[in-house]
Formats: C-alpha cells, sequence, structure tokens
C-alpha cells in the first residue's frame, strides 16, 4: 500500500483522527460511565452499546493513528503536467466516448463520489505515467475497458 497522501487528504484523516479522540470517545466514556453508575450492568443496553461504540472508537484510532505515523504528503503534481502523476486530475474517455475525470490520490482518501481513485487501483496504476491521446488498457473483473486520455490537469475540470 502507497504512504502518499495530498496535503488536504491527510489534514482529512487528522481531522477524523482528532474528532474521534477530543469529542467523539470523552462523550462515550461518559456515557458508559453513566450507564453503569445505574446499576446491573447485563441488561443495560446503554453500557452494552456504549461498550460496544467504545471498542469501535478505540479500533478507528488504533487504525487512524497507524496510518498517520506513516503517511507522507506527496509533492504537488507540476502546475501543466505532462504525464498522469499522483494528486493530478485525468480525464478520458471510452470507446462509447463515455467520459470520466478522476484524481489519482493514495489508498487512504480514495473516494469515488468525490472523483478520487487511488494510486493503488488497477485504474490509477493503468493511468500512471501515460500522456494526452495515448491509449490505456485497464483490467477490470468483467473485463478490459480500452480508453483514450484526453487530459491531464492539476484542478478538477
Amino acid at each position: 500500500m502507497t504512504n502518499l497522501i495530498t496535503a488536504e487528504g491527510l489534514r482529512k484523516i487528522q481531522d477524523e483522527f482528532d474528532y474521534l479522540w477530543r469529542v467523539e470517545r470523552p462523550k462515550v466514556v461518559q456515557g458508559v460511565s453513566d450507564a453503569a453508575a445505574e446499576g446491573d450492568r447485563s441488561e443495560n443496553a446503554e453500557y452494552i452499546y456504549g461498550k460496544k461504540r467504545l471498542r469501535e472508537i478505540d479500533h478507528k484510532l488504533k487504525q487512524l493513528g497507524g496510518r498517520l505515523k506513516v503517511l507522507k504528503i506527496a509533492p504537488k503534481p507540476p502546475v501543466n503536467p505532462k504525464h498522469v502523476c499522483f494528486g493530478c486530475w485525468v480525464s478520458y474517455e471510452d470507446e462509447e466516448q463515455n467520459q470520466y475525470c478522476y484524481q489519482l490520490g493514495g489508498p487512504d482518501e480514495f473516494d469515488v463520489k468525490q472523483g478520487i481513485i487511488s494510486i493503488d487501483s488497477p485504474v490509477g496504476q493503468a493511468l500512471l505515467h501515460k500522456q494526452v491521446d495515448d491509449e490505456v488498457t485497464i483490467k477490470r473483473p468483467g473485463g478490459s475497458l480500452v480508453v483514450y486520455i484526453t487530459e491531464i490537469s492539476v484542478e478538477r475540470r
């Protein structure tokens, strides 16, 4: 797994870690403490749910903390990239003229709905280092897809 991330991606992960540690976890700990003070814990739904939620938060904090230790902010792509690189936006179309536009990011920040795909994904790997007008074959479980790169930029268009 690639340990590169954009500065914005790192900020989002740090913000999530901080929120869980400073806001969510203390709130849940207080709820568990209040529920425990009510007596019998074996049938106390608030206590049982709170302990479960606390385990989930602690697991997520451990996961995020581990990633934060190894992540490195990738250099910004050049202003006018000639090749597809980490952090740039790539527009391409398939043989049916369907248009796509994605930013190549790290595996910790991929969000297809926001247009960010992982550099480690099959699509990211196929596009990496290619140029405008290159024909690219993307290998997918349902079969290969041939696409043509139409634009490479540092901003979404």
